[in-house]
């Protein structure tokens, strides 16, 4: 029941109800109230019961409808569920379905007509019998009798309106049976009766009457018989389909009924094809029906030469017969048999083994239709005019104007509209209705997950919130709707097909007519939709034309019909081949589900339909290879399953003719068993009980206008279907007792498990979250149920029988090995998932269990999806803190780890989280606090973080090829012993450096122990690393040719943000120029920097400038991998440098955020430019002098010719150090920096100096005096400014 529900008769607006088709009213408790709701757009539906006043919602609702008869001329069909009748109420809906009434249908399922159902049917009965606009009358576990029965035959022997009459799940006896069959006597009108009686004897009187007046109504008898465990199950007895003059009649009935049937085939015309298989019959009785066919003008007239064609075709697709007696028959006498007995000999020979799957290939010729929407969008509307003006296009002109014209609702109603497929030509088209009301079992997506075949999909949104409205939605509720089904489809579509493949997206507006008047019309959706197309452009083909229609107009909707056309020819073509005997399939299973009305049928039906149809799948020769020709078929099956034209289980034998009609009139019947007993074993149900309500939910489906769709479907299958599916799991396998896990039934959390169901001191908390990495997915609706499932299935295959195992709708609590698990479903229409654990252990062993059965679990569900994974705040997993607070308290597991990889040595054990406080309309929920990284994760994750540490440090060592001496050795080396300059590798190996880290590596006892290592080698290369670049700053330099800085780099200024350029390409645009500040071993970017800006970049400037990017990108790699003091100031324009540093470094191992694809190719080939050069001195000379003299010429262009222009443009001043006459630009703030540190130095080498002469000679020390400094402003101690 909705909150819109409508409580009071008083209440109802006649105009909002006008357009009603369907009323159906369900008796409910008291404690629920009575009311009526729209259930689908002309569905109403009404709750009935008794309130504390005494008023009777029904007989006040039924009074309304008696007196506002013309306000609902529209309602055609009615259905009563549960009702106790009073004679008030019968004649209350007898006197509104009489004169004026256009109501067609009525039906009554497990009514009660008082406990004299005599006289509560009687003025029923007395109704019918007057009514000229009924035409099917239904009657469901309602008990009428065989007084009933004979009420009703009365009335209908004398009515000419009602075409259908149904009676199940009753007892009508021989009484009612001969009763009805009086009727059918007097009756011509009736065209379809059905018949469950809970015994066989009603059939033969039924049958006899339909057979002997010759009667065309199609008749079908059920009744119940025992099954091997003792249960009752509905079998058929007898049925008769006067379309098709096919009459079966199966061992179900007594040898006294046979006869009865076989005296009215005596004079029968209608039968013209006697199926008896399975009957037993006794010698004599087969003489006396030989006699009786004998007898029939069915059996006279047979022409030679059609028998004979019919012997032929038979033998054709029949190979086991192996004998046929011939003699002295026309055909023998005319000297046709020879043909036979030659055919007879070749069905028993070998042949020549076919090639296992030697079939033809060719484009499909079919293409699925999926129209996704919300409830009341117009779907079914837009489906009929789209199918009605794709079938006027085949009809002459002047009948399509004419057929244009006219809505849709007054189509006349024809078999061919009821089907969900449309042929265009050669091209079957199957119109899928997803959508609906969110309540119901949501199982779209499982259309997905069994086809991948050719698919093009609508997105239909209605422009009001209601049909009835007039008011038109926001622009914000039209694009949530249009972002969520994007996100869905785009969700399943990538479960199946691969990623080289985007789905065609056209976007629908429906209920147009009802907001055209609008003055700002469509352009705000326009705007919307052109800015989803951008957002989702590399996910999905999204048509830029929006169709705004009015789906009961096929004017309207014809130029919507035109493109579906076009574009599905499209996708065709642009789809893989299949096996061309597919196409063939498609046509003749089409015609196959026509002719028979069944959408599930055995693989047995199916292997009968290759063989009477399919020559390519057909057996040759009673001695041809089955195995082999079954593979073949099974090959087919699965190709047509991935096109979507069946659903195969193929290890049940069930094949699903029709997958929308299995989607929503079975499986979604899995969203009413709410009222269903579930164990205390934590979401179990009892198997026979769900049996039997399923059951009994396919009995109701089967009294529709498509019973026959259904009919072989049986309660055990759709259990092993969902067994098949994971969407339900056995307790004990095997066990017709045994319990059922059914996620589908289960209810929303009730608090029960909003604690921890452990009380012990000392427990430890963990959380980690799993998120969709792609912002454009989420989790499709069966993603949890099959998780529960999964879950279930792996925790008890691995052998913890003994485990806790609690479920409750989108919430899975289970106790393994001791630690307590939560599984949480993240928020409507989110895409994460919460797991929460909580122990005693320590974290490390509860991490590594999670890792074990939870996480791999919920990957494994969604291979094609990656998922990040996220630290929650341990107080949050502690307290269950609710889902929606936790966006705040959430730590990315990579990002957690690139810290602390980013940290000096001596951080990283100490180094804490800070979690925001969390608050709720000025409440605080919870408190800021701060963790360890070491108590976030696990010992593995914190080795792994330290190895990577030690991986970095290895490699580095390797570059810099640091010498076993080195670490013995002052800072300062000859310039004679340094042997190579080039970054990529420099001087000498580290042998010994490496040995210690191999030890490093073999396993450290202790974290601080193994930090304390890391600190002492970081020291050294740190060191190595300003001392090889200060070299390479220097290298074969003269003064002269430091007229300018060396190091600089470019930044991109699009979106008013500065990022660093890691590519160069052609053509850039919108470009800066930077230059850093070379102050020794504290190389760093020069805030507030002015730089000078790039025209465009090209071909010369790629060329000059790709080397030296490559060397600079290198650079940067080391100094994050190190701390080094070179990467401040970069951070900001950096969006994912360790990214970045994966293509350089070729390691799999590094951590980081998101980071833009474009920029990912480029510098990949800059780094292998790089690496392909000779690393010689020489190759390094020529890389930096190109880049030096690139830069000489660009300053010179930008009128900067001299140090002062630099210092205004780059904030750089020229300097000379004394020590080694090096040459630099730095900045400002290195000259202060340096003065402050020389300025203390001098000073205490003063304090020193003066300290010792006064202990030497014993005088009183002196004031100290400062020491004597430069008079320029920036000119720093150790160095010469030099002015250029």
């Amino acid at each position: 029941m909705g909150d819109g529900m409508i409580r009071d008769v008083a209440e109802i607006d006649l105009q909002e109800y006008k357009d009603v088709e369907n009323i159906a009213f369900y008796q409910v408790a008291a404690n629920l109230g009575s009311g009526l709701f729209m259930e689908s757009e002309r569905s109403l539906r009404i709750h009935i019961c008794t309130d504390h006043n005494d008023v009777n919602f029904l007989l006040e609702f039924l009074h309304r409808l008696a007196e506002s008869k013309d306000c609902y001329r529209n309602v055609t069909s009615l259905l009563f569920h549960g009702i106790e009748w009073q004679p008030e109420g019968i004649q209350l809906l007898c006197s509104y379905l009489g004169p004026g009434s256009n109501v067609k249908q009525v039906e009554f399922q497990k009514n009660v007509f008082s406990t004299k159902s005599t006289v509560a049917l009687v003025p029923l009965s007395e109704m019918i019998q007057r009514n000229k606009t009924l035409n099917a009358v239904v009657f469901n576990d309602c008990r009428i009798g065989a007084t009933g029965a004979t009420l009703l035959a009365s009335a209908l022997a004398n009515n000419r309106s009602v075409e259908e009459f149904q009676v199940w799940e009753d007892s009508i006896g021989s009484k009612g049976a001969e009763e009805l069959s009086k009727m059918i006597e007097v009756n011509y009108m009736l065209k379809l009766l059905i018949i469950l009686d809970n015994s066989s004897i009603a059939a033969a009187p039924l049958i006899s009457a339909v057979l002997a007046r010759n009667r065309r109504v199609e008749v079908h008898i059920w009744g119940h018989s025992r099954d091997t465990r003792g249960g009752m199950n509905s079998c058929k007895i007898v049925e008769f389909l006067p379309a098709t003059g096919n009459m079966r009649i199966y061992n179900n009935i007594n040898s006294t009924g046979l006869q009865r049937v076989a005296c009215a085939l005596a004079w029968n015309t209608t039968v013209t094809t006697l199926d008896m298989t399975g009957v037993p019959l006794k010698s004599k009785w087969t003489k006396e029906l030989r006699g009786v066919l004998d007898r029939n003008r069915g059996c006279k007239g047979v022409e030679g030469e059609a028998v004979l064609q019919t012997i032929m075709n038979t033998l054709q697709v029949n190979p086991w017969i192996e004998e046929i007696d011939l003699h002295e028959t026309p055909l023998h006498v005319a000297g046709k048999t020879g043909q036979i007995y030659e055919k007879l000999g070749q069905n028993g020979s070998l042949v020549q083994p076919n090639d296992l799957l030697d079939l033809p290939l060719s484009a499909p010729t079919c293409c699925r239709v999926v129209l996704c929407g919300q409830e009341l969008a117009g779907k079914s509307t837009l489906c009929s005019s789209m199918n009605q003006c794709m079938n006027s296009m085949k009809v002459p002109r002047g009948d399509v104007i004419k057929t244009l014209k006219t809505p849709v609702e007054q189509m006349p109603f024809t078999e061919e509209n009821k089907m969900n497929s449309i042929f265009d030509g050669n091209t079957k088209l199957t119109m899928c209705n997803l959508g609906g009301h969110e309540g119901s079992f949501a199982l779209h997506d499982f259309m997905f997950v069994v086809h991948a075949g050719p698919s093009f999909f609508m997105i239909v949104s209605s422009l009001v919130g209601k049909p009835a409205s007039k008011y038109p939605k926001s622009v914000d509720e039209i694009e949530w709707e249009l972002i969520y089904w994007l996100r869905f489809l785009i969700s399943s579509y990538r479960r199946r097909v691969s990623n080289s493949f985007r789905p065609y997206v056209t976007i629908v507006l429906t209920h147009y007519d009802k907001v055209s008047h609008l003055p700002e019309g469509l352009q705000p959706i326009a705007t919307v939709v052109q800015r989803l197309r951008e957002d989702f452009h590399s996910h999905a083909e999204i048509y830029p034309t929006v169709f705004a229609v009015d789906s009961r107009s096929l004017v309207s909707v014809s130029k919507l019909t035109h493109h579906l056309r076009k574009t599905t020819k499209t996708i065709i073509q642009q789809s893989p081949q299949v096996y061309e005997v597919c196409n063939d399939l498609i046509k003749i299973l089409h015609d196959w589900r026509l002719k028979n009305n069944k959408a599930v049928i055995k693989w047995a039906e199916f292997c009968e339909i290759c063989q009477l149809n399919v020559p390519a799948l057909r057996l040759r020769s009673r001695r041809d290879n089955v195995e082999k020709v079954n593979t073949r078929r099974r090959a087919v099956a699965k190709s047509l399953h991935t096109l979507g034209e069946i659903v195969f289980f193929e290890e049940l034998g069930l094949l699903v003719m029709n997958c929308e009609w299995f989607c929503r009139d079975v499986l979604s019947q899995l969203a009413t068993l709410k009222s269903i007993k579930i164990e205390n074993s934590g979401g179990f149900v009892r198997k026979e009980e769900l049996e039997k309500i399923l059951q009994e939910k396919l009995r109701n489906q089967v009294t529709r206008p498509n019973w026959r769709t259904g009919a072989s479907l049986q309660a055990s299958d759709i259990i092993n279907i969902l067994l098949q599916l994971e969407l339900c799991y056995e307790q004990d396998p095997g066990n017709p007792h045994t319990l059922l896990l059914l996620p589908a039934i289960l209810e929303e959390n009730k608090g029960e498990t909003d604690r921890w169901q452990l009380t012990m001191p000392e427990c430890r908390f963990v959380g980690r979250r799993l998120e969709c990495e792609d912002i454009h997915m989420l989790l499709t609706s069966d993603f949890f149920p099959r998780l529960q499932v999964r879950l279930h299935n792996k925790i008890m295959c691995l052998g913890h029988q003994e485990a806790v195992y609690n479920l409750e709708k989108n919430l899975i609590y289970t106790v393994i090995n001791g630690v307590h698990v939560k599984v949480e479903l993240g928020m409507k229409l989110g895409s994460s998932i919460d797991v929460l654990a909580c122990s005693g252990k320590n974290v490390t062993d509860m991490v590594r269990l999670l890792h074990k059965f939870v996480i791999p679990t919920i990957l494994n569900l969604s291979p094609n999806m990656t998922f990040k994974e996220s630290i929650l705040r341990p107080d949050c997993v502690k307290h269950l803190i609710p889902r929606r607070f936790r966006a705040t308290q959430q730590l990315p597991l990579k990002k957690l780890k690139q810290i602390l990889l980013s940290l000096p040595a001596e951080s990283i054990y100490d180094y804490q989280h800070t979690w925001s406080a969390v608050e709720s309309n000025k409440r605080l929920i919870l408190r800021s606090g701060s963790d360890h990284a070491r108590d976030l994760l696990s010992d593995d994750d914190f080795h792994e973080v330290l190895h990577r540490r030690y991986y970095d440090l290895q490699y580095l060592a390797t570059e810099l090829a640091v010498a076993p001496d080195n670490l013995q050795q002052p800072e300062t080396i000859p310039e004679a012993d340094v042997v190579d300059p080039s970054i990529l590798g420099i001087a000498k190996g580290v042998e010994m450096v490496l040995q210690r880290l191999k030890v490093i590596e073999q396993g450290i006892r202790d974290l601080k122990e193994e930090i304390a290592s890391l600190r002492y080698y970081e020291y050294h290369l740190v060191t190595e690393l300003h001392r090889k670049m200060d070299y390479v700053m220097n290298y074969n330099i003269q003064l002269e040719d430091r007229k300018v800085p060396q190091m600089f780099y470019l930044v991109s200024l699009n979106n008013r943000f500065k990022k660093l350029v890691t590519r160069i390409l052609p053509g850039m645009r919108s470009l800066r120029v930077h230059m850093l500040c070379e102050f020794r071993r504290e190389m760093h970017v020069v805030e507030d920097q002015v730089g000078c800006d790039m025209i465009q970049v090209d071909n010369q400037a790629v060329q000059s400038l790709l080397p030296y990017m490559s060397k600079f990108m290198k650079l940067l790699t080391f100094a994050l991998k190190i701390g080094a003091h070179f990467i401040v100031g970069m951070g900001e324009m950096i969006p994912d440098l360790s990214r970045e540093v994966v293509h350089l470094m070729d390691s799999s191992a590094m951590y980081g955020a998101a980071t833009s694809a474009a920029s990912l190719g480029a510098l990949g080939a800059a780094a292998m430019y790089g690496r392909t050069r000779n690393s010689g001195a020489s190759d390094m000379w020529e890389d930096m002098q190109a880049a030096r003299q690139w830069l000489l010429d660009f300053l010179r262009g930008q009128g900067i010719l001299t140090g002062m222009d630099i210092a205004q443009s780059f904030g750089l001043w020229r300097v000379r150090y004394r020590d080694d006459g090096h040459i630099a630009w730095i900045c400002r703030e290195a000259h202060r920096r340096k003065r402050r540190r020389d300025l203390r130095a001098a000073t205490l080498n003063h304090l020193l100096q003066h300290a010792q002469q006064s202990t030497t000679t014993g005088a009183e020390p002196s004031t100290p005096t400062c020491p004597t400094v430069f008079s320029h402003r920036y000119r720093p101690s150790n160095a010469t400014l030099l002015l250029a």
